[in-house]
């Protein structure tokens, strides 16, 4: 060093704090002494200012990667790839050695992925409803909020007028189509005949709704009333392989329509669902009311409409223009009570609730729910991996201890135990993909979707290497800082104890893991306990052996001569119609008057025109007064309880009330039935009679036949008065029981999560239970000397469990209960959250628990007490 240098400035203190900042600790010593070296003899020979300037730029010569990010090691740079490549044979080792171990981390960590995957798959399949379709976003649905005495009711159903109103009074709308409610139509092609169901729609529908064409072109195929565009199986059905474009199709044996377009099949993740269209101007052509309802009033809400917005334009641009657009009507009861909203395409799969007015859920509510249980499945088998591979530290504690000894960071050591989680990690993603596979099809089956892997899609392969990515951190994380915050010294001495301390997180997750186990099972049983519920409530009718067929001209020009026969053939037992089936009411309507109405009060009730004997052949049961005399008691009317009580009318029987300008007398009240929906209270109901054709025809099999026989036999007596039409027929009980398919699916799935998920967490109960019987082992052996019994062993290894597993039950409890009864809530017929259900729940856990613990507390117990007392 100069002899003058403390007579020599010093560099400036500044830059050599930033130096000691920037460099790496390992190099800050030589650096600095260099530069102070060469930064003293600078300003003998230069002078302070030029010493200064070269110093600065020196100083900036070191911030480079080289200098900043190399790690104070005294060792020779790693070679990584040796590195990697030995992490991945120690870990490779590891899965091997300890078979049973890495199958129960593989099992769980595959079980719980293939949960996550098929729910990802399932919810990505119902959020993608609809979006093929170009410009989804400004496609909507027009829905009225219909003031009822201050409660809001949400109609889809809506007048012609309202859709020429929108089409040329609301310059912000491109286009609109008119439809019908797309039901089932006759299609006949030579000898030919199928009874599916189609569309009456607007001719710019195929316009809106681009759905793919196989042949015809969007803006012309449903220009001509007489024609008609076929999907590609309902083509292959009447035409088989030949080319069906221009061809006839007899239209409900009354009209013949050309084939003018081909559509591809609609996929399973379309809302709409129709197997044909017929231009809406056929329907009016050939309908009369549907002619009239054009000019007609805003009241006449027997149709749907769908409204395409202009590009860059949004609903709430245009929301206070379409409010009121109905209100320029006097004297209808739109226009005083309506008010029209429109509901975006893409909400229509997944929003069909309205509360006051607004979507307030429908199925998103089970994405989400399902949404969380995919989660938690997966935590439950990351808890596993984490539980097992903490439990079993001690075994690689020496080699810690040595790594560490001879050189190893604690970083390279979280890299290696996160690197076998990885490993890991993908071994069970392989074998989850595989299970995923396997159980597609069933899964398919369970929720009537086609669902399938995309492995050809990008995103998906990108969203499964950022779960996988996610479960292994989650699930490697805690055992890598875990195991490499081994103290060498303790290790090698021996001296390191893993107490109690270290086992706490482990039961706290065993604890958390069983929570969510328990809460998954409670919910199982609280949706199978509502269903039940729902299902053995009296319907107040009688669904068995009854059956509906939808009315067409043909059928109702003979049906009388049918009835004759298929009750003098003993076939039926009763036989009737009305304009709605057994398990649906099709109209509703307002009451002009009754007696006691208050002023301005309003009534939305069900309306049902029936045919003599109505009542009889549904099973339905009157409280008071009488039946319809016969077709003719056109005057009588007969409601059901919730009517009369919503009228608050006293000795109701004789009084008169008003409905659309008609005095009708109240003939009798019928007992409150569920036609509509089995967890909501009856609707308030009106029965008409009147003696003209209606909708449905009614019949009842005949008690000494057996269903089989009397298909075969009214097949042949629909075809012989019914011959341009297929046989078509509804079971009321299927339909019926078609009510609950949502919430079966819910209770299913939950039902199978939950099972699944129970399965993984004993999995982990059972590698735990494996682990303290071996560490336990010697303790076990002097017990036995000592005079134990086997129950005694089997009550030492399993008290524990059965505690954490009681207090997991506490905390689950609660929690659950507050959720299942905040789910109750939608339902105005539900059941109760008995505490039976709680005390099953919590017996089932302890005793799987004791299940999965016992096999290996009994084996300790029957192990040799003199081979266990050898075992170092």
């Amino acid at each position: 060093m100069n002899p003058n240098q403390s007579k020599t400035p010093k560099p400036p203190p500044g830059f050599d704090r930033l130096l000691t900042w920037l460099i790496a600790p390992h190099l800050r010593e030589e650096v600095l002494g260099d530069l102070h070296e060469r930064y003293y003899r600078r300003v003998q020979r230069l002078g302070l200012a030029k010493a200064q300037r070269l110093y600065w730029q020196e100083m900036l010569a070191y911030a480079r990667p080289a200098f900043i990010t190399r790690k104070p090691s005294p060792y020779s740079t790693p070679n990584y790839t040796d590195m990697l490549r030995n992490y991945l044979k120690i870990a490779f080792r590891n899965l091997t050695r300890q078979k049973g171990y890495s199958f129960i981390n593989i099992a769980g960590l595959s079980v719980g992925m293939a949960v996550a995957m098929l729910i990802g798959l399932w919810i990505h399949h119902e959020y993608s409803y609809d979006k093929f379709l170009p410009g989804y976003e400004q496609l909507y649905q027009v829905r009225r909020n219909y003031n009822s005495n201050g409660d809001t009711l949400t109609f889809t159903t809506t007048s012609l007028k309202l859709a020429d109103a929108l089409r040329y009074q609301i310059p912000e709308v491109e286009q609109v189509a008119e439809s019908d409610h797309m039901g089932a139509h006759g299609l006949k092609v030579g000898d030919k005949k199928i009874y599916v169901d189609g569309a009456q729609i607007g001719g710019d529908f195929l316009q809106m709704f681009q759905y793919p064409l196989i042949e015809g072109e969007a803006s012309r195929v449903l220009n001509d009333p007489y024609s008609i565009v076929l999907t590609e199986s309902t083509a292959k059905t009447l035409f088989g392989s030949e080319n069906p474009m221009g061809k006839i199709v007899r239209f409900d044996n009354k009209s013949d329509l050309k084939v003018t377009g081909i559509l591809k099949d609609l996929p399973t993740n379309s809302s709409l669902r129709f197997n044909y269209l017929v231009p809406f101007s056929y329907y009016e052509a050939t309908v009369n009311n549907v002619h009239m309802a054009r000019s007609g009033s805003f009241s006449n809400n027997a149709f749907q409409l769908f409204v395409k917005l202009k590009p860059g334009v949004s609903y709430a641009q245009v929301a206070d223009k379409i409010a009121l657009i109905e209100h320029t009507e006097r004297n209808s009861s739109n226009a005083m009570n309506s008010v029209v909203i429109l509901q975006p395409l893409q909400n229509w799969h997944l929003y069909s609730t309205y509360q006051n007015g607004k979507e307030t859920g429908g199925f998103i509510e089970y994405i989400q729910m399902f949404s969380v249980i995919g989660v938690l499945v997966v935590l439950i088998a990351c808890i596993n991996f984490v539980n097992l591979t903490t439990a079993r530290s001690v075994r690689r504690a020496k080699e810690v201890g040595i790594r560490k000894a001879v050189g190893s960071q604690r970083q390279q050591l979280i890299s290696q135990f996160l690197i076998e989680s990885f490993l890991l990690t993908f071994v069970a993603f392989l074998f989850s993909l595989l299970l995923v596979q396997l159980l597609l099809p069933a899964f398919n089956g369970l929720t009537d979707n086609q669902i399938v892997i995309p492995y050809a899609t990008t995103g998906f392969w990108m969203a499964v290497l950022g779960c996988l990515l996610i479960t292994a951190l989650l699930a490697g994380s805690l055992p890598a800082f875990y195991l490499s915050s081994f103290q060498p010294v303790k290790v090698l001495k021996g001296t390191m104890q893993v107490g109690k301390a270290a086992s706490f997180p482990r039961k706290v997750l065993v604890v958390a893991q069983f929570s969510c186990s328990i809460a998954l099972i409670l919910s199982a049983i609280v949706v199978f306990k509502q269903i039940q519920h729902a299902k053995n409530r009296p319907t107040g009718y009688n669904v068995n052996r009854l059956l509906t067929t939808n009315m067409n001209t043909e059928l109702g020009q003979n049906v009388t001569a049918l009835k004759d026969e298929l009750i003098k053939t003993g076939i039926a037992e009763q036989v009737s119609q009305s304009s709605s089936p057994a398990t649906d009411i099709w109209w509703h309507s307002d009451l002009d008057n009754w007696p006691g109405k208050n002023a301005g009060e309003t009534v939305e009730l069900g309306v049902i025109l029936v045919a003599n004997d109505y009542f009889k052949t549904v099973g339905m049961t009157l409280a008071e007064g009488r039946d319809f005399s016969s077709g003719n008691d056109t005057t009588s009317v007969i409601f059901n309880e919730a009517a009369i009580k919503r009228f608050r009318l006293q000795n109701p029987v004789g009084q008169l009330i008003t409905w659309q300008g008609r005095p009708l007398r109240i003939a009798g009240v019928a007992k409150d039935a569920l036609m509509q929906s089995p967890f909501t209270k009856a609707d308030p109901t009106m029965f008409l009679c009147t003696p003209v054709p209606l909708n449905v025809l009614l019949y009842r099999i005949a008690p000494r036949l057996t269903t089989q026989d009397a298909l075969a036999r009214m097949t042949a007596l629909f075809t012989k008065y019914n011959p341009s039409y297929a046989y078509s027929y509804q079971f009321a009980d299927e339909s019926y029981a078609a009510k609950f398919k949502l919430e079966s699916l819910i209770g299913k799935l939950a039902g199978i999560f939950a099972g699944l998920a129970i399965f993984i967490s004993c999995l982990g109960l059972f590698g735990l239970a494996s682990f303290m019987a071996e560490r336990r082992t010697k303790e076990i052996g002097v017990r036995k000397v000592l005079g134990a019994s086997i129950l005694n062993v089997w009550g030492l290894l399993s008290k524990e469990f059965v505690y954490l597993v009681g207090i997991a039950f506490l905390i689950a409890t609660p929690v659950a209960y507050y959720l299942l009864s905040n789910w109750l809530q939608k339902y105005e017929y539900r059941t109760e959250i008995s505490w039976w259900i709680f005390a099953l729940t919590g017996l089932g856990a302890v005793a799987i628990t004791l299940l999965t613990v016992s096999f290996q507390s009994v084996k300790a117990a029957l192990l040799d007490p003199v081979k266990s007392l050898k075992i170092e």
